[in-house]
């Protein structure tokens, strides 16, 4: 058994890097090491995320969910899908291993983490060894569903088609409509 050291990075677009550096026991979960992570960035740990196995390109791979997102009729993988069935040593592919952690669907915080060494030392917690930079508040980050810079209003300002209408106009007025009169349901 060792400990491994991993660098827990948040993508963010400030400049400032923001970031912790986590030892856990090689024989952990992923669900220990994603409740570890969130703690260390004051995040509140209410919603749900999952780790992707990733390679040199951060491209996403495996995906190890917090939940089990499966049906009975999906074919059970090889690996573990769930955080508190996968154990960490067991995706360690890479002397250097990759990971990405989404946390939070809507708002999308987006963790890059990677393996940066081993240690004798066996912790029976996961323990943050070195905290560099101040987290932003967890509910500072918009949800990603509104592009950035723009308000919910700005959504419906499109451009026109060829047609003259945007993504969101059926081309007829409102006074068009009560031509029609009323509808009873």
């Amino acid at each position: 058994m060792a400990g491994l050291k991993f660098r827990v990075l948040l993508d963010s677009k400030e400049q400032e890097q923001v970031f912790r550096d986590i030892l856990i026991n090689d024989q952990d979960n992923f669900e220990s090491f994603y409740k570890a992570i969130l703690k260390s960035f004051d995040f509140k740990g209410d919603q749900i995320g999952s780790f992707y196995m990733s390679n040199e390109n951060w491209d996403k791979g495996h995906e190890i969910s917090l939940m089990d997102m499966t049906y009975e009729d999906d074919v059970k993988e090889a690996l573990p899908n769930v955080m508190n069935k996968a154990i960490i040593k067991d995706f360690i592919g890479e002397p250097d291993q990759k990971m990405i952690l989404v946390y939070d669907f809507l708002k999308m915080w987006i963790f890059l983490v990677e393996l940066i060494g081993y240690t004798k030392d066996n912790p029976t917690n996961p323990e943050v060894i070195l905290s560099v930079g101040e987290a932003p508040v967890e509910s500072s980050k918009e949800d990603d569903l509104i592009f950035e810079g723009e308000s919910t209003n700005e959504i419906y300002d499109e451009e026109e088609d060829e047609f003259g209408f945007n993504d969101f106009d059926d081309g007829f007025s409102d006074e068009d409509i009560s031509d029609y009169g009323s509808y009873d349901y």
